[in-house]
Formats: C-alpha cells, structure tokens, sequence
C-alpha cells in the first residue's frame, strides 16, 4: 500500500466534498476444505466474526461462501438504521431476481421493492381520496356565506369594514361590469392594488365573472411588470388611479376601482349566471424562471376548491376565527390567506399597509386584532419570536410554516409560547400552495434536525423517486413527485416546459383525472412511519427567506451586461444571494466596487428586490472540477470588506456592543465603523434580528427604518444616541424598495 484510501478520498475532495461516500468491498476468502482435511488433530481452521469501523459514511462488505452475507457500516450521522434496513431489504429482493433471468436484462428493469413494500409506499401511503364536501368553488362559498350570515364580518382592515353581504353585492356589481368588458372562462384578468378591501372585491369580482386573475405586485421593478402583462395577455387590468400611470404604456385597458362608485351604483347587485367549469382557470401567478424570464403558473377552479376544502377540513375555522393577510399577492401562500376565511364564514383581517415598514410590530398586530390563524415562514419567525410576549399570542390557535425547511428548534420555541396548533406546510406552486402538511410535536426528535413536511393532502398524492421512476425504500433519498387534484394546468403558453415537468403519471390507477406527475426538483425520504422528510434541491432553485427563485434567472441577467463575461449566483447560507462574477478586460477600472453597484442597480431594474444579490464578488476565473464543470463549493466565502472601505475599530462602550451584535447577526469575523450593513450581506429580516437584539439586550427601542436610513455602523451608532431624527426623502425611497420584501415574506 502506497498511502491509505481514507488520505486518497480526503486528498481528491472538491470543493469540501468527498471523493465518494460509498465503499463497496467483495471479499472471497474461503477457507479451503483441503486445508481443513489436513490439520492436525485438534486444530480447526474458520472464519473469525469481527466488527470493523469506517471511515466512510457508507461501506457494504459482501462475504462469499456458501451463501452471500451482506454486512452493512454506516455512520449514524448520515444514515438511519430503517434507511438500512431499506437499503439491505432492495439489495437482497434485488439479488434474489436474478437467478433464471435472463443475462441481457439491464439491471435497470429489475424492481428494487418487494411487493408488500411497494404497495405501501405507492398505494397504502397514497390512500388520500376524499369525497369532495361540495361541489361549490371558492367564490361561490362567499356567496353561500352571504346568505347564510349576511350581517357577519368578512373584511376587517385599518379604519374599514365589509359584512358579507356588503362584500358579495359590490363584488356582483363589479362583476357584471367585468363580463360586459367581456370577462368570462380562461379570460385573464390583471391585479394591481395596494393591500385594502378594494383588493379583495376585486379578486372575486374577478373569479365571480367566470375569469382568471393575475397579480401584477406593483412593488416589482417597470420591467418586469410589462414582461408579466405582455405575457400573460391580460385582457383588462384592475387597479387604482395611483397606479394607473404604471402600466399607461401596457395598450391594457385599466378600471381604476377607486373610481368607479358611480359606474356601479346601478348595476345588479345579483350573483352572475357565469358558472366556471372546473377546469377553468382561477389565477395564474408568476415564479422565478431559469430562463431569465419569470413563468406563469396557471392553476384550475378543481385545484383551488379541492385545496381549500382540505384546509377547512383540517383547520375547521369557525366565524370567530381571524386570519392575517399579510404576504404579497404576487405569491401563492396568499391565495389561502384571502380565501380559507371567507368561504368558512370567518374573517379576514388586512394587515396594517406600513406593517412592512416595522415587522417588530407584528405580534402587536396579532394581539390588537385577535388573530387566530397566522402564517408565516421560518426565517421572519426566527427573527421574530425573541420579541413575542405569550400574551400577544393569547388568541392564536394556528400557527402555519412553510416556504422553507422549519427546524426543530425553532418549532419547539414557537409552541413554547401559545396554547395552538403548528402545521408545517409544503408545496410547489405548481401543484396548488400545499401539498403535504405535519401537524407538528413538541421535542418529537433531535431538535437539530428539521421538521418532516409530512404526508400528502387530500386527493393528492407523493411518490419518492429515483432516476428511472421507480419507487424509493423507505430511508432512501429520492425525487418527489406530486400527482392528484392539485397539479396546475400548466406553464402558461409554454407547452415544452409544462411537458417537460408534468409527466405521464406510470401509477395512475384507471379513472384517475389527469395521469401525471409533476416533477418537484425536490430530493426527500421516507421515514419509516411514511412521513416525508425534505432533504434539499436536485438543481440550482432555492429558497431565500422563504421565496422561490430561480439562480438561472439572475445569472441570465448578469451575463447580459456588458462589463460581463461570466457570472454564478448562490444562496451560501439560504438567507442572502451572493453574485460570483469574471468581468470583461477593463471592465474592474477604476474600481470594482464601482462595477458592483452598477450590476446591482441594473438588475433592480428588472427583478424584484428579494432576488438582487446583497454581494457581488469579482474572480479572475470561475473554479471548476476535473471534468471541467463549475465547482460552486469552490467559490470563496463572501465576507471580504469592500476594497475603498478600510477597516476603522470601534471605540466607545455603544460602539462595541452594536459591532459585536452586527458581526454575530451577519456572521462576520470583524465589523468597522464605516461598514455598511447591506454590503456586507445584510437584508430586511437580518435587520429585524439586529433590531430585537438592541432592544432586548441593550433596552433599547427602535425600528428597522433605522437600519435602511443609516446602514453605516458609526452613523448608525450616531443615530442610537438620537431620538427623532428626520427622514429625508431618498432615505425612504431606498428603505421602500428594501422592505418591500419583507410583506412579500
């Protein structure tokens, strides 16, 4: 031996991963019966049982003699003892085939599942069919609640309120209006208006004339509001005369809602006849394209009430109950939040409009308003439990998390603090908001782990998957596909994309809707009770403070520019976006930093803020691997100072308490006076975090505004010692643009 394997496979690691994870070792050592016939009297020749160690997070030693013994070392760290058990359980069903089959069969045709096992994991497991409680859709559940409760609460917002009745009435009126302008089935129907009850009398006004609506957020950059018109082929825009000017160039016909109280003043207060077939659209909502373009998302009326419908099935809302809107309409976890209230009789309560603005202030909003139900991701949560007082959450008894991966710890923290219920959710939206949920128990594992996402809802259905489509054992990582009511229709007009992810489904049983699988991207496991645990990306999609967005996209837009030649984008720590670029020859005179506020303020002119980078870091060249791909583990740490910024120490007793609370929130060996918050991968919910750290370890109190009109240390410091400093207009035009994200969180 020239030097020891475990040396080779540390030695050959890229970028911090192993060579390989996996050691397979054939081992054939008989001990000769010649040998045994020839020992002397007394003396036996045998096989010794031992125990080995690895160093390897897997290694499978096979032992030939009269039978093969399979003998399995794993490391507890990276693998489960069902997961091999499963592993062992697909090796020996596997072997046992062979025998008799014939020799050109590819070993890809062989089950690798015995078949107890797979009818559990694809049929037991997958046993979700429901009858569907009503064949009502969402709008008309509205109607129903009209009736039912006339005078009840529907929309509660700042100084504003709508009964049902009055809600169902100006939603008609509008309604027979929109079908006049010919709105009707699979006619979208654009969306601009800033949070209120206007908003919501459009949505439905929308969905009760028979059309399609499509949020258009009017916090997204110019660009990207056109490219989602043009797009989509929205045949009429609803918004609000403060907003018209922005899509004056669209050649979109707009209704300004604030202004049409006489227009509607006579019109049928009636449901309209239009009766949607459920195959028709509800909304189309845009996602992060890996194009460089962001895709619509068209999801039918079916989809939506049969989502709805296990919501209230599994949540049972009563008329007491509130629920919070506060996420952007641009993303589908809002589509739950304006609906599940309204069709269950409940009310729907619209956060306060500058609620963005002060997050600190959100479970003030939750204890002023009695909410019961409350959404929110994981990362705003972290950041936001330390401030949270039990008496705040008095009222709520549902807790809801999704978007990202929920930790365990974290899960534990929240459940400490309210008497409810914690459900972490799951979905893509192209299979309707959610598609697995996990009623979640205090301490029920090793609080290092994150929390499963659980089990499929009703009438949708999840399979683990490898390679070749066929079935994972449980414990074994695989591909999730979702099949069932909830699978959108498509990509809107992009028939290739929408049949490159939507897949004949090989397990529909006959009668079953639709026959196809959508591909999540998403690698999971089962446990060995069948629930679902999420293990990470298949590609290069992520999820940043809770949303989704396309690397492809943003990498698209950097290689446009001109000072570029190449150009990668990750996400290090889930919570910020770091840009890797090589510029063209001269392109870095005078400066660097120069050139990076420049890429920044470009692509802000077409993405929404959540997907600029907080860093751009300039390389000479790209890493790659032996076989000449990228190697993103490669790419240096981004926690260099920027280069015209020379390093200035803290002095004062202030200055070294603030400095020490920044460096820990954003995770930096050394922070200076003249350090820029967002420069050094600072954003809104790291701002949050700073702002609950200074008011529960120093006293005291402030909000994030100050952060954003003061992201230097020292000025920020400065400004501590200040109370009432004005702000000027730049100030907050900059703080606007930065935490539009936070409502979009």
């Amino acid at each position: 031996e020239h030097t020891p394997l475990y040396d080779i496979q540390r030695w050959a690691g890229q970028g911090g991963d192993s060579l390989f994870d996996t050691l397979l070792v054939f081992e054939n050592y008989p001990v000769s019966q010649a040998l045994q016939d020839s020992a002397p009297d007394g003396l036996g020749f045998g096989a010794l049982g031992n125990r080995e160690q690895t160093n390897f997070p897997l290694t499978l030693a096979v032992h030939l003699s009269d039978i093969l013994n399979l003998h399995f070392t794993y490391a507890n760290a990276c693998h489960s003892r069902e997961s091999i058990q499963g592993l062992g359980d697909q090796m020996v069903h596997l072997l046992m085939q062979m025998p008799g089959s014939d020799a050109q069969r590819r070993l890809g045709e062989f089950g690798l599942l015995d078949a107890p096992m797979h009818a559990r994991v694809v049929e037991q497991w997958n046993a979700t069919e429901t009858a569907p409680r009503d064949a009502r859709q969402v709008h008309q559940w509205v109607a129903f609640q009209a009736q039912r409760q006339p005078q009840a609460v529907a929309v509660l917002a700042e100084g504003q309120s709508l009964t049902y009745e009055q809600l169902n009435a100006r939603a008609n009126r509008l309604a027979h209006l929109l079908i006049e302008r010919g709105v009707g089935p699979d006619v979208l129907v654009g969306l601009a208006l800033q949070r209120g009850p206007l908003m919501v009398v459009g949505l439905l006004a929308i969905l009760k004339a028979g059309g399609a609506y499509v949020p258009l957020d009017p916090a997204y950059p110019q660009d990207r509001l056109a490219y989602m018109v043009e797009d989509s082929g929205i045949a009429l825009l609803l918004s609000e005369r403060a907003l018209e000017a922005r899509f004056a160039d669209s050649g979109v016909s707009c209704l300004a809602l604030d202004g049409l109280d006489e227009a509607l003043a006579s019109r049928d207060e009636r449901d309209p006849a239009v009766s949607p077939d459920g195959q028709n659209l509800a909304y189309v909502i845009y996602t992060s394209g890996s194009t460089g373009r962001p895709k619509g998302v068209g999801i039918r009326h079916s989809a939506l009430s049969n989502h709805m419908a296990w919501m209230q099935d599994r949540l049972a809302l009563q008329a007491e109950d509130r629920v919070l809107q506060k996420t952007a309409i641009s993303f589908d976890a809002s589509v739950w939040e304006f609906w599940l209230p309204l069709m269950s009789g409940a009310q729907l309560v619209l956060a306060s409009p500058d609620l963005n603005l002060d997050l600190t202030r959100l479970w003030a909003e939750v204890a002023r308003w009695r909410i019961s139900v409350l959404q929110l991701a994981p990362s705003l949560l972290q950041a936001l439990l330390p401030l949270a007082r039990r008496e705040q959450l008095a009222t709520l008894r549902l807790l809801l998390c999704g978007g990202e991966a929920l930790g365990q710890h974290l899960a534990d923290q929240a459940m400490a603090l309210f008497d409810g219920e914690l459900h972490n959710l799951y979905g893509p939206t192209e299979a309707t908001i959610d598609s697995t949920s996990h009623l979640v128990a205090a301490a029920e594992g090793d609080e290092r782990r994150t929390v499963a996402i659980g089990r499929p809802l009703g009438n949708v259905r999840t399979y683990v998957l490898d390679c070749a489509l066929q079935p994972c054992a449980i414990g074994a990582v695989g591909e999730l596909y979702i099949a069932g009511d909830s699978l959108a229709r498509g990509y809107h007009q992009r028939p290739a994309l929408t049949a490159e992810r939507f897949i004949p489904d090989p397990f529909a049983r006959s009668g079953r809707e639709g026959g196809r699988l959508y591909r999540t991207g998403d690698l999971v496991r089962y446990a060995a009770d069948g629930v679902i645990e999420y293990i990470g990306r298949i590609d290069h999609q992520v999820k940043v403070r809770g949303l989704r967005i396309e690397l492809g996209e943003i990498e698209a837009r950097l290689r446009a520019q001109p000072e570029v030649r190449e150009a990668v984008v990750l996400a290090p720590d889930g919570q910020a976006l770091v840009a890797y670029v090589v510029a063209e020859a001269g392109a870095l005179e005078p400066a660097e930093a120069l050139l990076g506020e420049r890429l920044k303020a470009r692509l802000a002119d077409h993405l929404p803020d959540f997907m600029v980078p907080g860093q751009v870091v300039f390389l000479d060249r790209l890493p790659l691997t032996t076989n000449g791909k990228l190697d993103r583990k490669a790419l240096p740490a981004p926690d260099a100072r920027p280069l015209q910024v020379a390093y200035v120490a803290p002095g004062s007793e202030l200055e070294l308490q603030v400095a020490a609370i920044w460096q820990d929130v954003l995770k930096l060996d050394q922070v200076g006076l003249g350090d820029d918050f967002f420069e050094r991968g600072g954003h809104s919910l790291l701002a949050v975090n700073v702002v609950s750290r200074l008011q529960l370890e120093l006293g005291m109190s402030l909000t994030p505004q100050l952060i954003f009109q003061h992201p230097v240390l020292g000025d920020f410091v400065a400004q501590l010692q200040q109370t009432g400093a004005p702000t000027s207009t730049s100030t907050l035009s900059r703080l606007e643009a930065l935490l539009d994200e936070m409502e979009e969180v």
